[in-house]
C-alpha cells in the first residue's frame, strides 16, 4: 500500500464506528462497475433474512472477542 493510502487508512480506522460504515460503503460503491449484475439485491435480502434471525431469536449471537479468538487460532466453542 502506498504511503497515502496507508496515511488515509490510519486516520480512517480512528474514526467513530458509523463513519467507518459510510465510508466503506462509499468505497464499495465506487467500484460498482466491478460487481455482478444482481449482487447488491441478493446481499440485501441475505441482510434482511439474518437480521430477521437475529430478532426472532434464532440465532446465537458470539461476542466479537471470541469470533477473533476463533478466527485467529485460539479456537474455542461459544459458550
Amino acid at each position: 500500500m502506498v504511503d497515502q493510502a496507508k496515511h488515509l487508512l490510519d486516520e480512517a480506522l480512528q474514526l467513530p464506528e458509523a463513519q467507518r460504515a459510510e465510508m466503506a460503503a462509499v468505497l464499495l460503491r465506487s467500484l460498482e462497475g466491478l460487481e455482478e449484475e444482481g449482487v447488491e439485491q441478493a446481499w440485501s435480502k441475505e441482510i434482511e433474512r439474518r437480521l430477521a434471525e437475529i430478532d426472532a431469536g434464532e440465532v446465537e449471537m458470539v461476542p466479537w472477542d471470541q469470533v477473533r479468538s476463533m478466527i485467529f487460532g485460539q479456537a474455542h466453542e461459544p459458550e
